[in-house]
């Protein structure tokens, strides 16, 4: 059994206040993640040919979904826990206690997923002892990014060495698996938005991936990446792609069906009804309250766009001259051997989310680039 040390290990982390940047450069900052805790991984099989197939909504749907599973079953046993979101897919750091439930919870989501979209969803998990036996360095430190939102940030290669061993041991054990609606809680999970265009017209939306190269410190690099991205598009929440003037609902039914039947795995008319009239008062309550719009607010502040799991995954707006300034000094890191990224421009973006309580800024925002930006930034980092 884990201590209850342990249990509690990623909410008793000091809260840092320092610039990611500055944060990531200094690794006396960062904790060992315990032996007995899990990487929990789920990713969507062939999802570069799905987005191209135009099913890049649906894929980062279920992606959010596996996200919002492990949260909302850690919420129920009162811990916090570290999450990591990559358009298809994500990956969890979860203590040994949560792991059986965990499992279930993810079959399920992939049972549904496979019924309901004919997406396969790869899911596992692999015990940080088993990474550290493989002398993989994995250290996570947690950084307060404003009064209400918090990310986690991980340094080395932990997670990428067990999502890489989860995909490729993946074995489809659970065919013809009996549902048990039961074992999946996916309650808050919406995606009622419409595609959300930058918050100027000369903006375009950029989604990129950075990793170290092996004989790199990687902490000494990706610090220098993030310093300047700050230096080009200025600070986290200046180069969001999401702002109050350019957030739509939107109520299409094709919209509400997929939310239903990732959410309860089959067809409920009293659901689609329920939320097709919800999005219609919304977009009123949103625009017109005083609540609506603190809400709105606080919605494009709670916006994740920055994950860093040994790696830089980032949603960023700006100009196309800033976006040349930044291919130009990543081209050089690349050529010097420091450094490999994909890197893949969109119009717009696109916003998951996953709302435990509206009045108590309890809820999280997942972005992506329209048109699959994670996925297609991922497959050009993997081809090269």
């Amino acid at each position: 059994m884990p201590t209850s040390t342990s249990l509690n290990f990623y909410s008793s982390l000091v809260l840092q206040t320092s610039s990611i940047s500055d944060l990531v450069a200094n690794k006396s900052l960062f904790s060992k993640v315990p032996e007995d805790w899990h990487a929990v991984a789920a990713d969507i099989k062939n999802s570069t040919e799905a987005v191209r197939n135009g099913n890049h909504d649906q894929v980062n749907l279920v992606a959010t979904g596996s996200v919002i599973a492990i949260l909302n079953l850690a919420y129920s046993k009162n811990m916090t826990i570290p999450f990591f979101f990559g358009g298809d897919g994500a990956t969890m750091l979860i203590p040994s206690e949560l792991l059986d439930s965990a499992m279930a919870a993810l079959n399920q989501h992939r049972i549904n997923t496979l019924e309901n979209f004919g997406l396969e969803l790869k899911i596992g998990s692999l015990s940080i002892k088993e990474i550290y036996e493989k002398e993989i360095s994995l250290e996570i430190s947690k950084v307060k990014i404003s009064d209400i939102l918090t990310i986690p940030v991980v340094l080395g290669e932990g997670l990428q060495y067990a999502e890489n061993q989860i995909k490729a041991n993946f074995k489809d054990s659970h065919k013809g698996s009996t549902k048990i609606p039961d074992l999946l809680n996916l309650e808050g999970m919406e995606c009622k938005w419409d595609k959300i265009s930058p918050p100027e017209k000369n903006q375009e939306v950029v989604s990129l991936i950075v990793i170290a190269c092996k004989e790199e410190d990687p902490s000494e690099v990706l610090s220098k990446v993030l310093q300047n991205i700050d230096t080009i598009y200025g600070s986290l929440n200046s180069r969001k792609p999401i702002s109050v003037k350019r957030l739509k609902l939107k109520a299409s039914l094709q919209k509400l069906n997929d939310e239903m039947r990732s959410k309860l795995g089959k067809y409920d008319a009293f659901y689609l009804l329920k939320n097709w009239i919800t999005t219609v008062f919304g977009k009123y309550y949103l625009k017109n309250t005083s609540a609506g719009k603190t809400y709105l607010q606080k919605l494009v502040e709670l916006t994740d766009t920055l994950t860093i799991d040994g790696r830089i995954n980032t949603v960023i707006t700006g100009t196309p001259q800033q976006r040349k300034s930044l291919t130009s000094y990543l081209n050089h890191l690349e050529e010097k051997g420091k450094i490999k990224y994909g890197l893949h421009v969109s119009e717009q973006s696109v916003m998951s989310c996953y709302v435990r309580d509206m009045k108590k800024d309890d809820h999280i925002h997942f972005v992506d680039g329209a048109g699959g930006g994670y996925t297609k930034a991922a497959n050009q980092l993997k081809n090269k």
